[in-house]
């Protein structure tokens, strides 16, 4: 409690420098930007084989319109823009859009995936002949080797998040920093980091929604689940499947341990682990008769095969390498990859859960937030592994400086510090929706049987649903209710332009290709950082 009283009156101290500046204003100007995943599926539930849909552009060259892993993968990226609603409106348009070209398929609402066949029945995405192109694919190839390709089906949202420079230099100010701003503010976003790492079982509470998967997902695979029904595995207390053990976790990466302290810690380790040969891997080859299996043998291809929950990130230029960018000009956002999608909405996130997850943010920035150790590395990890596995246990307990303490114990006071950002964030925008975002959360704090989670395995129980039949009745609904409101003329003439002029750009991109791709390879990977 002390600790929490300590941050809070933190808090309020550089809340109240910005207003003496009269820089409060500029916390109207986040910035977001929404990166939303969603398999293509088939009327009966099974994973879509068609490629990517024509009428949909170049997944390598249209700017909101690509694929992840899977060609049935689906990802639709949003502009960055500083207005909830319109980040929201966009991300509504592409979906509108889509529905439209889908014809006899659907899009899966759930992060879990549908009934999976085997890994090789699984279709890895196409990206064209050009060298970028080629690496995309066999970025993904390896993945496939690595992981298995049914681990790669699992879908999320990712949020990306940035601060106004005013503010970040206002700050510099109050500390008196002599740093360069490009020094301050990436060091800024790494103590936002560490926070939101120590913090983020908060957000995986609150927000899980895949207590609960198909057989198919496991098939073969020893695993903790228990059975709901003859189709469908969960834990009773789970939260978000998808972010423990069963999803996007790596034993190989088990010895990456991250702290976030500083930039150059945290590059030099991911480079170590991109130029290190890590021998499973090494067995698999990186070719096998000529054809690719894999970029290189080391435990980590490239920088975003690292799974976190939570990624510093810069936009890059092309063929540019990430932690080049980063090493060369800084942090310039965050990207938040824990958000699962949720099945109750017809964009997988909505506008409340935004408003919390931004004030969530701007408590991780203003907060202390000392250098993590080992120590504390392993009790969030711990804290995370809990929460995706029994969240909604009324008898978890949490590990915190001052022992193990229930989760509620440790989230309402949380909860309660951030309300002076959201009373800030209420008054800039006229509104009490920020606030009452806030009071929604601790309501499931309080209630466990009011987070999504709890909410799919009780309407399963209720209506004698497997999971596959919950995900394609949800589906449907979305789906017809996307087609009752189709786009206007002009929305619609637009993003048929984008996809043509992105077919163009694919061409345009290939005729130009110089080198082969070997060389390629080498030239990106000698880059330094």
């Amino acid at each position: 409690m002390n600790a929490a009283l300590h941050t809070l009156l933190s808090i309020s101290e550089k809340l109240d420098f910005l207003q003496g500046k009269q820089l409060l204003h500029e916390l109207k100007n986040l910035r977001r930007g929404i990166e939303k995943e969603s398999l293509r599926i088939q009327r009966d539930g099974q994973l879509a084989q068609t490629p990517h849909p024509a009428t949909l552009g170049s997944a390598l060259t249209h700017p909101y319109i690509t694929t992840d892993f899977s060609e049935a993968l689906l990802e639709f990226i949003t502009p960055v823009s500083t207005s909830i609603d319109d980040s929201l409106e966009f991300l509504e348009h592409i979906h509108r859009y889509v529905y439209s070209q889908l014809r006899d398929e659907l899009l899966w609402i759930t992060s879990m995936p549908c009934i999976l066949g085997v890994d090789d029945e699984i279709p890895v995405a196409q990206f064209g002949s050009s060298n970028i192109g080629k690496m995309k694919e066999v970025y993904r190839i390896g993945l496939g080797y690595r992981y298995g390709r049914v681990m790669q089906t699992i879908a999320g949202i990712h949020y990306n998040f940035s601060i106004p420079d005013e503010i970040w230099i206002a700050l510099q100010q109050r500390e008196n920093n002599q740093e360069s701003f490009q020094d301050y503010k990436t060091r800024g976003y790494f103590s936002l980091i560490r926070n939101f790492r120590r913090f983020s079982w908060l957000l995986i509470y609150l927000f899980g929604a895949s207590p609960v998967v198909c057989k198919s997902f496991l098939s073969g695979r020893q695993h903790p689940l228990e059975e709901f029904d003859e189709d469908s595995l969960y834990l009773p207390y789970a939260t978000s499947l998808r972010m423990g053990n069963l999803g996007y976790q790596s034993t190989a990466q088990d010895s990456l341990k991250v702290s976030y302290n500083d930039l150059e810690s945290y590059s030099d380790l991911l480079n170590r682990a991109m130029n290190q040969p890590y021998p499973p891997y090494s067995e698999i080859g990186v070719q096998h008769e000529g054809e690719y299996r894999q970029l290189n043998d080391a435990l980590l291809q490239i920088e975003n095969e690292f799974y976190s929950s939570v990624r510093p990130k810069r936009v890059t230029q092309s063929g540019e390498k990430p932690l080049h960018a980063l090493r060369q000009r800084g942090v310039e956002y965050v990207e938040l990859r824990c958000i699962d999608i949720n099945p109750f909405t017809p964009l997988g996130i909505d506008a409340e859960q935004i408003r919390f997850i931004d004030t969530f943010l701007l408590y991780c920035l203003l907060a202390d937030s000392p250098l993590s150790c080992d120590k504390e590395l392993s009790c969030i990890q711990e804290n995370q592994t809990r929460v995706v596995n029994r969240g909604r246990d009324p008898e978890l307990k949490l590990k915190t400086l001052d022992g193990e303490q229930p989760l509620a114990v440790v989230a309402q006071p949380l909860i309660q510090s951030m309300a002076p950002i959201a009373e800030i964030l209420d008054s800039l925008h006229q509104t009490d929706l920020y606030r009452q975002s806030l009071d929604n959360q601790a309501d499931k704090v309080a209630d466990s049987e009011k987070t999504p989670s709890a909410q799919i395995l009780k309407i399963m129980r209720e209506n004698q649903q497997s999971f596959s039949q919950f995900g394609r009745e949800y589906s449907e609904q979305i789906m017809a209710t996307m087609a009752q409101r189709p786009l206007d003329d002009s929305c619609r003439q637009h993003f048929d332009q984008l996809s043509q002029q992105s077919l163009l750009d694919q061409k345009q991109l290939e005729k130009n290709c110089e080198g082969d791709f070997e060389q390629y390879l080498k030239e990106y990977f000698a880059q330094p950082i």
